[in-house]
């Protein structure tokens, strides 16, 4: 059985990426770094299965790259 993609939440994907809180979301929108998803009123998080694509290719990513191919 494959495992589903989880939901991880910020201070995670900070832990996963080094990356500090600014950096992230400047990289968010520069679209360099995945947008987070809505997973309840007021929080969100970010698929893992993207954060771990993004850690693979940092220089490499492109949110509207990603779009085009969807």
């Amino acid at each position: 059985m494959s495992n589903p993609d989880r939901i991880i939440r910020l201070k995670t994907v900070l832990d996963q990426t080094g990356l500090t809180r600014s950096t992230l979301y400047r990289k968010i929108d520069e679209g360099t770094f995945p947008r987070q998803i809505p997973i309840s009123a007021r929080g969100t998080g970010w698929r893992e299965s993207e954060v771990r694509r993004w850690i693979a290719d940092p220089m490499g990513y492109d949110t509207e790259e990603l779009d085009r191919l969807a």
